[in-house]
């Protein structure tokens, strides 16, 4: 079963970070032997000031956010193709790596974000190329919804309500008759109405063609039928058709502009069909490279928050966790247990502590550094 969430968990280390991790793990197997845990690899990032990651955590809390929200969004975009497309949405990855190996696997980008980068910087540098990104994206998608919307419109045309519909592919050259002097007119009846339209049509004016009237189609709710008369009498007969609850179409047999609308319906198709394709393959490419900076994201937040929660030099251990929601409060309170006394009572209010908007993003306040990582929104 696919993992919908993840808990990026940073705990101080009282001891070596092996004999941290040894306990970690002897503590959820205690819980489940089912819970996938795993160390997050964070490297030694450039630290700086305090004063600086004071200020830069404000700032990650609201960068997550934009960043994550253009993740899901692209992950949106790529459940509604697939919907269309009947495609299979197992392909999600990050160069090659599925997400799921991804997260549990996490290495630090150093040829994009170098280690000795200020986090400012590379924080910046991440928001910059995923505001780039959801640029694009918007403009794609805009592209491919106005050609769907084109050929929406045009397939609604062809089959719609007899009432609304075009009707030229319904209409043959030897339905009608155009001259000097003779017009047939076509006439949308309603489906129960037929036998009053054939009872009546030839008295609805005078010079009506007698048994002129032929039914070309018919749907659910009407019957397109013809009538041939005199064209001095076209405009009466409509009156009198309209007072009788008959629709007489405005039409003119145009084989010409009919071929043109055929040639149009099949360029809006293979214009869509190429479109949408162009646009899932870019999806796939992209969530692999917004994902990866919301990654990347993450590890500065567990880093900065730790360091801001538990001091200078760094010592810390980053696992990364996917306790099902049965379990996850039995697991917090094994990584609570695994926080030393002081530090847990330190965190247990957040009016108390002073401290509010160290708590890793959570909305509840805990005694170490968490993240959540929701990977369906």
């Amino acid at each position: 079963m696919a993992v919908s969430k993840y808990i990026l968990v940073s705990l101080p280390l009282q001891g070596s970070a092996s004999s941290a991790w040894e306990n970690l793990q002897r503590g959820i197997s205690k819980i489940a032997f089912d819970i996938p845990t795993y160390k997050f690899h964070i490297p030694d990032l450039r630290v700086g000031t305090l004063d600086s990651l004071l200020a830069l955590s404000d700032d990650l809390t609201k960068a997550n956010s934009v960043v994550e929200g253009v993740t899901h969004k692209v992950k949106r975009q790529i459940d509604e193709l697939e919907r269309v497309a009947i495609a299979d949405s197992s392909a999600l990855a990050v160069d090659g790596v599925p997400i799921d190996s991804y997260v549990t696997r996490f290495s630090w980008d150093e040829a994009k974000y170098p280690t000795m980068t200020p986090l400012r910087e590379v924080v910046d540098s991440i928001q910059d190329s995923v505001a780039k990104l959801e640029d694009d994206l918007k403009v794609r998608v805009a592209e491919y919804s106005n050609v769907k919307t084109q050929l929406s419109t045009n397939l609604r045309k062809q089959s719609g309500s007899m009432a609304v519909r075009d009707l030229s592919n319904l209409v043959k050259a030897d339905d009608v008759i155009s001259t000097e002097h003779l017009v047939t007119l076509l006439v949308v009846v309603s489906k129960y109405s037929q036998k009053d339209w054939l009872s009546h049509y030839e008295t609805l004016s005078s010079f009506v063609v007698p048994r002129s009237s032929k039914k070309l189609s018919e749907d659910n709710e009407y019957a397109l039928y013809t009538v041939t008369l005199f064209r001095k009498v076209a405009d009466t007969f409509k009156t009198s058709a309209r007072e009788k609850g008959f629709q007489v179409r405005d039409f003119e047999f145009d084989p010409e502009g009919q071929m043109q609308r055929s040639e149009e319906l099949d360029r809006l198709q293979h214009d869509q069909e190429i479109l949408q394709s162009t646009l899932l393959q870019w999806c796939y490419a992209s969530y692999g490279e917004v994902f990866s900076s919301w990654m990347h994201i993450c590890a500065i937040r567990i880093f900065t928050e730790s360091i801001l929660r538990y001091g200078l030099p760094p010592q810390f251990l980053v696992t990364v966790l996917a306790p099902s929601a049965k379990n996850e409060k039995k697991v917090r309170a094994t990584l609570e247990n695994l926080c030393d006394g002081r530090n847990s009572g330190f965190w247990k209010s957040d009016e108390d502590s002073g401290m509010i908007g160290l708590a890793g993003g959570d909305a509840d306040v805990h005694p170490y550094v968490s993240i959540t990582v929701n990977l369906s929104a």
